[in-house]
């Protein structure tokens, strides 16, 4: 069998001319022969072809060369496995090499693709014309973009004009990007979209400002929010709509209101084309609600709202939008002592009241809770007229007296010094307790300060009087001595009674003086020489009478008092200023 060379060199090709010759008998390589100079196609060239079959592993193309051209069916194959071209397409192909060992001409769609690539980065790099790829991925120092199958690098620097903080949120992106440099035998591309994005913002720019006036409206969409406003970008330039401006109402934050690329309607209300600074309103769209709020909440007048804020001094109610009043601690309630707003109201909740005050210029509304209801004060006397009993607990005991509750919202309070007859009270806390129940007559209504005074002092055992009916003159006795005079001792016969040993009645040695004799605290026998109900007086000797035993000394004799105990710990209030003091 002769080689393929020796056919290709016994196949002449037919003369012109010579029309009886059959081309139906001639071989393939003979009609390639025919049509085609082996010349006019060179390696590392783009040619186009027309695709003649497509196989299970290549696609054969006719490139106008004697032999066929071969390409890899993947080069035109897509991700989802189907053959991209049919016989028939022409297609652009890079002539890889001539002839295989197989006699074809090998091709590569991709290569042909990459040059032309590379011929267009040339070009728009020469031209100073941008070129449009897709970020692929995230790299060290920046990004990855596809031009063409290009591979390109876009550094983070060049990325935009202000720093992005996510740049994988750009991945799958397309931009068009300027050729900072390129290399088309090293491969290596370097893009810039700061470039394009700067071009693009002065033109924005000068177009924005040019339609921007204040006092008109404008369209823009939000591209941030921040804690002190939102910033609107307007068509390359950002405005301002701080907070305060947003809404004629509480605005707690600007988010409450918009969301980041909402698309929004504010007015211009100052810009500055120099500087580039536009700041914008949104509430100054509706009139001020404040204009006519003295005629539409007139005093008097009950009024419905939302508690929208709580502090230590009040609660702020929103009677409407950009209008809010507050209720004070001291307009809560007639008779609770109001501490913690929050005790009565809740953040949320619909409330009514009264409005007690308009100040139009300080953009205040004063508002009453109390005032939906009559002042229980207004008509304590009538309930409780001086004279009369009560029956009431303990809520409280202070220094100078305890409170009683009578009624809910209302307290008496009972003085310590109408806490015994003659009976020196320390604290309140000998005599009474928090929460025991007394009986207690009234002896004082202020309704104009709201002040009831009690006293349970008749209620409670007289012990001067007990002693009284229980002892007589002549009598003998046991006490302690509690003050030393110049005249004679005081000595303690039982509680809230006293007596006087005049200096006479005390037997001493020459002109002794008392102290030296007795301290306070020391137990004296002595007789009773003296009582006189009427002046709450008894008087005492200690002549002609036994001394103590020991046992007896020290059964009655105590340290001296020189020291108050201190009182047990209770709830301290500050003494109403009509309260008389301990007689």
């Amino acid at each position: 069998m002769a080689s393929n060379d020796e056919q290709k060199k016994n196949t002449a090709p037919p003369r012109q001319g010579d029309a009886s010759r059959n081309l139906d008998s001639l071989g393939m390589d003979e009609l390639l022969s025919l049509g085609y100079d082996k010349s006019t196609i060179i390696e590392g060239e783009i040619v186009t072809g027309r695709v003649l079959k497509v196989t299970p592993s290549d696609v054969v193309v006719d490139v106008g060369y004697k032999s066929e051209g071969l390409l890899p069916v993947g080069e035109v194959t897509g991700y989802d496995g189907v053959v991209r071209v049919k016989r028939g397409d022409d297609i652009e192909v890079f002539i890889e090499r001539l002839e295989d060992p197989s006699g074809y001409v090998i091709l590569s769609r991709e290569k042909a693709a990459r040059m032309r690539v590379w011929d267009d980065i040339e070009a728009a790099f020469k031209a100073d014309q941008p070129i449009t790829g897709r970020v692929v991925d995230r790299v060290k120092g920046g990004l990855s973009v596809d031009v063409g199958g290009i591979k390109a690098f876009l550094p983070g620097s060049l990325v935009d004009t202000k720093p992005i903080k996510n740049l994988d949120s750009l991945r799958g992106h397309e931009f068009k990007f300027k050729i900072v440099s390129f290399d088309k035998k090293r491969t290596n591309v370097v893009l810039s979209r700061r470039a394009i994005v700067e071009v693009e913002q002065a033109e924005a720019k000068q177009l924005t400002f040019g339609r921007l006036e204040e006092g008109k409206l404008t369209h823009g969409i939000v591209k941030n929010i921040t804690d002190y406003g939102v910033f609107v970008d307007l068509g390359g330039v950002d405005g301002l709509l701080h907070i305060t401006d947003i809404s004629w109402g509480r605005v707690n934050h600007p988010s409450e209101y918009f969301n980041v690329s909402d698309e929004i309607e504010v007015v211009v209300l100052k810009f500055d084309p120099a500087a580039e600074r536009v700041s914008l309103g949104y509430k100054q769209k509706s009139p001020d609600p404040w204009s006519d709020v003295a005629v539409r909440y007139p005093l008097g007048s009950k009024v419905h709202g939302k508690v929208v804020s709580l502090t230590d001094y009040g609660a702020f109610i929103e009677l409407e939008e950009g209008v809010e009043g507050l209720i004070h601690v001291s307009e809560m309630s007639w008779t609770k002592k109001i501490r913690n707003p929050s005790k009565l109201l809740s953040v949320g909740s619909e409330v009514e009241a009264i409005v007690a005050d308009v100040n139009v210029a300080n953009r205040r509304i004063s508002l009453s809770l109390r005032a939906l209801e009559q002042n229980p004060w207004e008509t304590v006397a009538e309930r409780y007229p001086v004279g009369s009993v009560i029956s009431g607990r303990v809520r409280n005991l202070t220094d100078f007296g305890a409170f009683v509750e009578v009624e809910e919202g209302i307290d008496g309070l009972i003085h310590i010094s109408d806490m015994s007859w003659n009976r020196r009270i320390k604290h309140p806390s000998e005599v009474l307790k928090k929460g025991d129940t007394v009986q207690a007559r009234v002896v004082n209504v202020d309704a104009e300060n709201q002040r009831l005074s009690l006293s349970v002092r008749e209620f409670l055992p007289n012990d001067w009087d007990e002693f009284a009916k229980t002892h007589q003159i002549g009598d003998e006795i046991i006490g302690s001595v509690s003050k030393i005079t110049d005249f004679g001792l005081f000595v303690r016969l039982a509680d809230g009674v006293e007596a006087l040993a005049h200096i006479s009645e005390i037997p001493r040695e020459g002109k002794t003086k008392l102290d030296r004799m007795y301290q306070p605290g020391d137990g004296v026998r002595a007789r009773i020489i003296k009582i006189d109900p009427g002046e709450r007086k008894i008087g005492l000797t200690l002549r002609d009478v036994p001394p103590l035993t020991d046992e007896e000394r020290a059964q009655h004799s105590h340290e001296a008092p020189t020291i108050e105990q201190p009182a047990p710990e209770v709830e301290h209030e500050h003494e109403p200023e009509h309260e008389h003091e301990p007689s």
